[in-house]
């Protein structure tokens, strides 16, 4: 059972906070309605859905969205139904949205959280958890994305490759295709300093962060896949470049 002890705060710091929007998307009534109640005590507006469709729709049409701004963070749960929390994330992240995402999971295997955290959420917290926990990260997450300035990023093009970092788009050969949130964070590192070799290690801290769980081998995976959709033969590359003894390089 989720633990509902509420951290208490001063006068002083609700005045300061900024009145924040939260999506919470649970389908059990009573979490829902327990988060709601604790996060709208924690002074932040709260708009629930209780499956993945409805969700969908607050976020890309402002459904019941009054005052016709996007949440500033989304809460959600991992098994809804129609569609899914995971589907979910992959849809935000391949869209550009880059809206914080804290999953709540009775899943809590190693294996689900990793799943939940490559598929584009923030943060993961496996049910039962206490609302003080909960409250934190949303915090943190806040406190994180407001100095995330958004500048203009221009687009990036090496030979017939062009990478569109503000609409998560890649062209190879005039043609677009679809890499996955990793696979795009990779080939946008490695078009940003071409020439330059990378470590396994170091592309595990920048792509995947520094908190990541599994093997380094995780990356010549996401190299494999990648070579597949750029190079005319993945087995003679002429983009990403193994480079023995060191790691990998673009061009």
């Amino acid at each position: 059972m989720i633990s509902l002890e509420i951290p208490q705060i001063t006068n002083s710091e609700s005045e300061l906070r900024n009145k924040k929007q939260i999506l919470l998307v649970e389908d059990e009534d009573l979490i829902r309605d327990m988060l709601t109640v604790a996060l709208e005590e924690e002074g932040y507006e709260v708009i629930s859905a209780n499956n993945g469709r409805y969700a969908l729709n607050i976020l890309q049409n402002q459904e019941l969205n009054d005052n016709g701004l996007k949440p500033d963070l989304i809460i959600l749960d991992l098994m809804l139904p129609e569609v899914n929390g995971l589907d979910i994330c992959r849809l935000l992240r391949y869209q550009g949205d880059i809206t914080p995402i804290i999953v709540i999971s009775a899943k809590g295997s190693e294996t689900d959280r990793v799943l939940g955290l490559e598929v584009g959420a923030d943060d993961y917290l496996t049910k039962p958890f206490s609302m003080r926990e909960l409250v934190a990260r949303c915090r943190a997450l806040l406190r994180r994305q407001q100095y995330i300035s958004v500048p203009q990023t221009p687009i990036q093009k090496y030979r017939d490759i062009s990478l569109f970092p503000e609409e998560c788009r890649v062209i190879v050969r005039e043609q677009e295709v679809s890499l996955s949130p990793k696979e795009f964070k990779l080939l946008e590192l490695f078009m940003s300093y071409p020439r330059r070799v990378w470590s396994r290690e170091q592309l595990i801290e920048q792509v995947w962060g520094p908190d990541f769980l599994g093997d380094t081998k995780t990356v010549d995976v996401h190299i494999r896949w990648l070579r597949e959709k750029l190079e005319l033969d993945p087995s003679q590359p002429k983009y990403l470049i193994t480079v023995r003894g060191f790691g990998y390089r673009f061009g």
